[in-house]
């Protein structure tokens, strides 16, 4: 550790110069008082470590060797900082006045609060929530992840529905609130995993410990979204899909998680030619090209595993005890409200 702070707000970046210029001033302007502010940067090539020196010369630069994805980028980078919270916040996120206090002084307040994500709505369309984070993530029991305010590609409109601070069961890493000494007392994000869902899968075991991860309405801030990889990119459906099956891998309790992984397989060949039925045979092949990977990993995943098991489990709050999938599709439940609360854990 070589730095010490109360809050540090550090921002991932990697070839991203024009969000920091666009971004960079409101976080400054609104966090200096409070924090420390760093941009951890990914080997760069765009000129970001310049325009910071030259711009923002009061903000901590912090430079990986290279570009290891999302979840080095933040291991490398908090390894070099010790602070009771650190604040992950994507290059491409726009912060409001007020945004880490209420947050804060939620954690303060409750010691099993390990993690906690602010009200993400959308940059360009700011009327609504956004795709990565909404208010707050969930997760099925099939382990596909879901949030209030956004269920597949169905968005929600913010009219203030989910203005309630709620416990949930994954927070978003695209503005993640996370107690600095639990950050490393689980390792870290699963660096196996490069980028997409190691939030989830951190969440994840963060409660498998007993540990709470809210979100709080109070503080808000606006997402562009896909800075780094657009939504619709054959790499990013890749790493879902490969991700996604390796978390459950992980972290799912004994007892029915061969069930799941069989019936998972089916459903993603459902979604794999759904997409080759729309013209989209990059991502087809990028779901076959994920699960054989994930087959791959099985090995070095049920190693994790067992290491995860081995540790004095709780029983995992937040997640929806049927199929999102069927819900979504079939039954035609496209707002989280539809759902009966009833059917959560």
């Amino acid at each position: 550790m070589e730095e010490k702070c109360r809050v540090a707000v550090i921002i991932l970046n990697w070839n991203g110069k024009k969000f920091l210029e666009q971004f960079l001033p409101a976080v400054w302007q609104f966090s200096s008082n409070i924090a420390k502010v760093y941009v951890a940067d990914n080997a760069s090539t765009d000129n970001s470590v310049q325009y910071l020196e030259q711009n923002f010369p009061e903000v901590k630069i912090i430079r990986n060797p290279q570009n290891g994805g999302f979840a080095y980028g933040y291991n490398a980078s908090l390894d070099k900082i010790e602070s009771e919270y650190y604040i992950l916040l994507n290059s491409d996120v726009e912060v409001t006045k007020d945004w880490i206090e209420p947050v804060i002084k939620l954690m303060d307040n409750d010691k099993a609060i390990g993690a906690v994500q602010p009200k993400i709505k959308s940059f360009t369309s700011p009327g609504y929530f956004e795709y990565a984070g909404a208010a707050g993530g969930f997760i099925d029991v099939y382990g596909y992840p879901f949030c209030r305010g956004r269920i597949f590609d169905t968005i929600e409109k913010d009219e203030k529905q989910y203005d309630d601070v709620k416990e949930i069961f994954w927070a978003t890493g695209a503005c993640l609130f996370i107690r600095g000494p639990l950050y490393h007392e689980l390792g870290g994000f699963d660096e196996d995993l490069f980028s997409h869902q190691e939030e989830i899968d951190l969440c994840w075991r963060m409660k498998l410990l007993g540990h709470k991860v809210m979100y709080c309405p109070s503080a808000e801030v606006m997402h562009y979204g896909g800075g780094m990889l657009p939504k619709s990119n054959p790499f990013k459906t890749y790493l879902n899909f490969r991700n996604n099956l390796i978390i459950l891998c992980k972290n799912h309790p004994p007892g029915t998680l061969a069930w799941k992984i069989f019936v998972r397989m089916v459903l993603d060949g459902v979604a794999a030619f759904r997409f080759l039925l729309m013209g989209n045979a990059n991502d087809f092949l990028a779901i076959l090209k994920g699960h054989w990977h994930f087959y791959g990993s099985i090995p070095k995943t049920l190693k994790k595993r067992k290491a995860i098991m081995s540790r004095n489990l709780q029983p995992v709050t937040c997640v929806y005890k049927r199929s999102i999938v069927k819900k979504y599709f079939i039954q035609r439940k496209t707002h989280f409200s539809q759902l009966n609360p009833e059917d959560f854990s």
